[in-house]
């Protein structure tokens, strides 16, 4: 794995950088040798805040945490993706290696989560796209008190969604074949 380092408002020192690898160590099994890890960490105020974003072949896993201390939150984030791993276990082991998946859980303490066996789609709503702007789709969305929402972009003409940022900015996503 190829782990790459954003500090923001933030000096990282060789011991944060030395914690974070061996911690992300033990996802090595799960994942192949291109995977990368970007681990993004922001100081605000008192805060620090830890992310970390798994992409190996077209999948990504993503957790951040929040805490006083830069590696407790390091501690919290790393523990919330193997949560996530851990509860999707069984959608997982399809996509990788069964045995790893076992090795690895072997090793950490059980968290109180049960494995998700199939997600239920409780209502199917389809949408009339229309070609508008960025803009255009950010006034629909705030019109209908979304949190997101669904356009055919009128400059790339491709299916996009505008989406509201919990800092209260917004997002876009854009399909692309590159992984």
């Amino acid at each position: 794995m190829k782990i790459t380092y954003t500090a923001r408002k933030v000096n990282l020192r060789d011991n944060f950088k030395e914690r974070a690898e061996k911690k992300l160590k033990k996802f090595e099994k799960l994942f192949s040798d291109t995977a990368t890890v970007n681990v993004v960490v922001t100081l605000e105020k008192n805060r620090q805040t830890v992310e970390i974003t798994v992409r190996d072949k077209g999948m990504v896993y993503r957790a951040e945490s929040t805490m006083p201390e830069m590696n407790d939150a390091l501690d919290k984030t790393v523990d919330i993706l193997m949560r996530q791993i851990r509860k999707n276990k069984t959608k997982l082991e399809k996509r990788i290696k069964s045995g790893s998946l076992d090795d690895l859980f072997a090793d950490t303490p059980d968290f109180d989560v049960e494995p998700v066996e199939e997600y239920k789609v409780i209502r199917n709503k389809q949408v009339l796209v229309k070609p508008i702007t960025v803009d255009e789709a950010i006034l629909e969305m705030n019109m209908v008190n979304h949190d997101f929402f669904m356009f055919l972009n009128a400059d790339t003409n491709v299916i996009s969604v505008v989406y509201k940022r919990t800092d209260g900015d917004y997002g876009l996503l854009e399909p692309t074949k590159d992984e």
